[in-house]
């Protein structure tokens, strides 16, 4: 997606098309918090604790970031990529150290 992005963006820019990605992480919507084909939801198996921003990500996260890259705020923006996921790729984060005081 990301090669996908930047050829996009190069191939269209110059007749005023800009082309960026948003990569979501886990977002509270029905196919995270409903069961599927009578499996449990994903969302009993995803906890969000460990990362960075320790809340599962809401629409209006997604929404948001849309709204910014589609607006003229956004019109020097071409061939990036976002990645909207609250730290879930970077990997837990580093806890406080509970007996500093």
């Amino acid at each position: 997606m990301r090669g996908l992005t930047r050829t996009a963006a190069l191939e269209l820019g110059r007749d005023a098309i800009r082309a960026n990605s948003i990569h979501p992480g886990v977002i509270s919507t029905p196919l995270i918090n409903e069961p599927i084909a009578g499996q449990p939801p994903i969302a009993d198996f995803y906890s969000p604790e460990p990362y960075a921003i320790p809340r599962m990500g809401a629409p209006a996260d997604i929404t948001t970031l849309v709204l910014y890259l589609t607006s003229a705020d956004a019109s020097f923006v071409a061939g990036s990529w976002f990645v909207a996921d609250g730290g879930l790729l970077l990997g837990p984060a580093l806890q406080p150290d509970a007996t500093a005081a």
